[in-house]
C-alpha cells in the first residue's frame, strides 16, 4: 500500500508552508463540529494524528508556526445559545502522547526545563481521560454561583441552572473550602444510563443517541433546565480555576480535598516517579477499560507538587506541567462516493471524501479529508473504492488505503480541477516552491475576485477571535454577500450597513429571515464593534500566515495601529530597516514578513484596508507595567542560560513585561548572554547594548 504522507523529515520549508495551512483549516472545521455542535465527524484517533503530524511540522520548522496554529488554540468558539462567561482562570487542553518513548521523552522534557538530573524522581499522578465534556463550577463561601463549559478556553457558556440539576454537582460544598473556589472537571454519562435512556428514546418513538459523550455534552447544554435534570449525568473533579486559598500543595491533595468538598473523584488516580511507573498505571488503566462503566480515551500524567507545576507555566494552549497519552485509534471499512473540493480563503483547493456513513469508535463518519491531489494518487483512490477509515482524534477521520480486491469494474479516477468551481472558473495554480518544483497545494488564481475567497475573508473578519460582531455569523454573511439592496463585499461596507438600510426604498427588517428586532440588534452589534483592539484589527485583514498569536506579537510591538500600518507599508517596499525590525520580533519570520509585504503590496488590499480604517477605531496595544526593572524593555537571551532553560527566562521576561526578541537589532534594551555566546554579542556592540550576564539578569529582576 501507497504511504499516505511524506515523512516529516523529507519536506521541504515550502512543503511545511503549505501542509501547516492546510492543517490549520483541516483542523479548526472538525474543532467547530465537535466543540460546538456536538456531533464529530471523525474519531479521537485520526484528529491527534493531525494535530501530532502539525506538532512534528512545527518543531522541525520552528519559524513556520503559523498564528493560527492547532497548537495555539484550544476547542472552539462559543455557541450563541447561552451568555457568555469569561473564565478568571483560562481552560487549557493538554498536549498528547501516543506511545511510550513520548511519554519518556515529556519526563525527559520536565527535568531539563527544571534542570533536573537526569534520573532524578519526578512525582506525577496518573488519572484516566474522561470522555465527556469540560465544565467549571464556581464557589463562593461554599455556594455554587456559577457553571460555565469550556468552550474556548477564555470564554464558555452560562449553563449554572443545567449544572445544578446533576445530582453529582454539589451546591452547597461540605468541609471548610476556600472563600472562593473554582472546580473543574467533566460532565459524562455511564453506558448503562446511555442504553437506558436510548430504551425509553425508542418507546416514546423519538430518535435515538449516538454515544455517551455528546448526549451528555448535548444533555448539558440544553436551554430548557428541565431537560437536563431528566437526564442521567455525572461528573468528575480534577481540576481547578480561581481559588482564594489553595488548600493543598500537590495535585494529589488537591483531589482528596475535592473529594472532602462532596465531589466524586476518580479511584484509578495513582502517583509514582518515574516514566515506567506512569507507564504501568497506563496499561492497567487499559486493562480495566473494557469494565468501566464510562467511557475513557486515555490517561493524564500530572506533575504533583504545585509549586514545580507554577514554575513550569505553560507553552501556548497547553500546560507543561501535564499531557494526556491516548489509546490507539479505531479503525472501519466503507465506500468512498465521491470527492468534493472546497476553497478556503486562501484560495486552497482542498478535496473531501464522501463516504458511506461509517460508524467508528461510536461517531458516525461521513467525510474525511484528502489533503491534496498527491494524498489521492499516493492513496491510488478512486470514486467506489472500498476504503479503510481511522478515526484518530476527538474530531478528524482519515482514509488510510484502498482494499484494491474490492474495487467495482465502475469506479472512477477522479481529476483534480484545473479551473476553480467558483462561478468565475478562473485557473487553478501550484505555487513554486524553489529550484523549479510546483509545490503540493493547488489555489484558484482569482483572489478576491473569487467569491469563494470573498467570502471566507469575510467570514474570518467577523469570526470569533477578528472583530466578534454577534449575529453576523456564516449564513448572514453568504446572505449579505448575495444581497442586491445590500451588497457586503469587503470588511469596511460592514460599517456602513445600517448608513445604506436606512437609504434603501427595501429595509432589512422586511426581508424574509429578519425583522425589526434582528435587523436592529445586528447594527447596535456592528457599531459597538467600532473601536477594535490593535491586535483583532491586525487578526481580522485575514493575512496568510498572521493568526491570533502573531497578530497579538506585532500589536504589542508596533503599539498602535499607525505604527503597524507604516511598517507593514515599508516592508512591502522593501524597506530592509524595517524588515530587519520585524524580523527581530520573538516567532516572526520570513513567511509571516513575506505575507504582510504581499497583502500591503496588493493594491487591492491596501484599498480595503484604508476603507476599513476610516471605518473604525483602533485602541492601542496595552502597554506592558511599569513597575519592574525590564517592563517594556526588548530582551534577547544567548548563549547556554545555567540558572535556567531558555523557555523559562523567555517566560520570566514576558511575565516581568518584557519582550523577548530572538535577534538583537537597534531596538534591543538589553542582551543576556550565557557562556558560547557568539554573533548576538558582536551585533550588540555595534550598536551599543547593554550586556549582562545570567546572574546580573537575576540581580535586575530581584529573582
Amino acid at each position: 500500500m501507497p504511504a499516505a504522507k511524506p515523512p516529516v523529515e523529507d519536506l521541504t520549508e515550502d512543503q511545511a508552508r503549505e501542509e501547516l495551512e492546510r492543517l490549520a483549516a483541516e483542523i479548526r472545521a472538525h474543532d467547530r463540529r465537535y466543540f460546538e455542535e456536538d456531533a464529530p465527524s471523525v474519531s479521537d484517533a485520526e484528529y491527534d494524528a493531525l494535530r501530532r503530524r502539525n506538532l512534528a511540522i512545527e518543531q522541525r520548522f520552528p519559524d513556520l508556526v503559523r498564528e493560527d496554529s492547532p497548537s495555539r488554540r484550544v476547542g472552539a468558539p462559543v455557541s450563541g445559545k447561552f451568555e457568555k462567561v469569561r473564565h478568571k482562570v483560562p481552560m487549557l487542553s493538554l498536549d498528547n502522547a501516543f506511545s511510550d518513548e513520548d511519554v519518556i521523552d515529556f519526563v525527559g522534557r520536565i527535568r531539563r526545563y527544571l534542570k533536573l538530573a537526569a534520573d532524578a524522581p519526578v512525582v506525577m499522578t496518573a488519572e484516566p481521560k474522561i470522555d465527556g465534556l469540560s465544565l467549571s463550577l464556581r464557589y463562593e463561601n461554599g455556594r455554587l454561583v456559577s457553571a460555565a463549559t469550556r468552550g474556548d478556553g477564555q470564554e464558555g457558556e452560562n449553563v449554572t441552572a443545567n449544572a445544578r440539576a446533576v445530582a453529582d454537582i454539589p451546591t452547597v460544598l461540605s468541609g471548610n473550602p476556600p472563600e472562593i473556589i473554582e472546580v473543574r472537571g467533566e460532565v459524562y454519562m455511564t453506558h448503562a444510563d446511555f442504553l437506558a435512556l436510548n430504551r425509553r428514546q425508542e418507546a416514546e418513538g423519538k430518535p435515538t443517541y449516538v454515544n455517551p459523550r455528546n448526549t451528555a455534552a448535548g444533555s448539558l447544554r440544553q436551554l430548557d433546565a428541565s431537560i437536563t435534570a431528566a437526564r442521567p449525568l455525572k461528573f468528575f473533579a480534577y481540576a481547578w480555576g480561581e481559588v482564594s486559598q489553595l488548600p493543598a500543595d500537590t495535585q494529589t491533595g488537591m483531589v482528596e480535598a475535592f473529594e472532602r468538598y462532596g465531589f466524586r473523584v476518580n479511584p484509578l488516580m495513582a502517583r509514582s516517579e518515574s516514566a515506567e511507573g506512569l507507564l504501568n498505571q497506563y496499561r492497567k488503566i487499559e486493562e480495566e477499560r473494557a469494565r468501566l462503566a464510562y467511557d475513557i480515551d486515555g490517561v493524564v500524567y500530572k506533575v504533583d507538587d504545585l509549586a514545580l507545576q507554577e514554575r513550569l507555566g505553560f507553552v501556548s494552549r497547553s500546560p507543561r506541567w501535564a499531557i494526556a497519552h491516548k489509546f490507539p485509534a479505531e479503525k472501519a471499512t466503507t465506500i468512498l462516493r465521491g470527492i468534493d473540493i472546497q476553497v478556503g480563503r486562501t484560495g486552497a483547493l482542498t478535496p473531501v471524501a464522501r463516504l458511506e456513513p461509517v460508524t467508528v469508535g461510536g461517531v458516525v463518519v461521513t467525510n474525511a479529508t484528502l489533503h491534496n491531489a498527491e494524498e489521492i494518487e499516493r492513496l491510488g483512490v478512486m470514486i467506489g473504492d472500498t476504503v479503510t477509515v481511522q478515526r484518530a482524534g476527538d474530531v478528524i477521520p482519515q482514509i488510510l488505503g484502498v482494499i484494491e480486491e474490492k474495487r467495482p469494474a465502475d469506479a472512477e479516477a477522479f481529476v483534480f480541477p484545473t479551473v476553480c468551481p467558483c462561478e468565475l472558473k478562473t485557473p487553478v495554480v501550484r505555487e513554486g516552491i524553489g529550484t523549479g518544483v510546483e509545490g503540493v497545494v493547488r489555489r484558484c488564481s482569482g483572489e478576491f475576485a473569487c467569491p469563494f475567497q470573498r467570502v471566507e475573508h469575510l467570514r474570518h473578519f467577523v469570526s470569533r477571535r477578528a472583530f466578534d460582531i454577534d449575529g453576523l455569523g456564516e449564513k448572514q454573511i453568504e446572505f449579505f454577500f448575495n444581497d442586491p439592496d445590500l451588497p457586503v463585499k469587503s470588511p469596511g461596507e460592514i460599517f456602513t450597513l445600517a448608513e445604506r438600510d436606512g437609504k434603501n426604498i427595501k429595509k432589512l427588517k422586511d426581508k424574509e429571515g429578519w425583522g425589526a428586532t434582528s435587523a436592529a440588534n445586528l447594527f447596535a452589534a456592528i457599531e459597538a464593534r467600532r473601536e477594535i483592539g490593535l491586535e483583532r484589527m491586525i487578526y481580522g485583514l485575514g493575512i496568510r500566515h498572521v493568526g491570533e498569536q502573531t497578530a497579538k506579537t506585532l500589536a504589542r510591538a508596533y503599539g498602535s495601529w499607525g505604527e503597524f500600518h507604516d511598517a507593514a507599508l515599508k516592508v512591502a517596499e522593501g524597506d530592509m530597516q524595517a524588515r530587519e525590525e520585524m524580523d527581530a520580533l520573538d516567532d516572526i519570520g520570513d513567511a509571516v514578513i513575506d505575507s504582510i509585504a504581499q497583502y500591503f503590496g496588493e493594491e487591492h488590499n491596501r484599498d480595503l484596508v484604508e476603507k476599513l480604517a476610516d471605518q473604525v477605531r483602533v485602541i492601542d496595544a496595552e502597554r506592558p507595567a511599569a513597575d519592574t526593572p525590564v517592563a517594556g524593555k526588548t530582551i534577547v537571551f544567548t548563549g547556554s542560560l545555567e540558572r535556567m532553560s531558555r523557555d523559562e527566562a523567555k517566560a520570566m521576561a514576558e511575565r516581568l513585561g518584557a519582550k523577548v526578541a530572538g535577534s538583537v537589532s537597534k531596538k534591543t534594551d538589553l542582551v543576556v548572554a550565557g557562556p558560547g555566546a557568539g554573533s548576538k554579542l558582536k551585533k550588540a556592540a555595534e550598536f551599543g547594548i547593554e550586556v549582562i550576564d545570567e546572574d546580573a539578569w537575576f540581580e535586575r529582576v530581584g529573582g
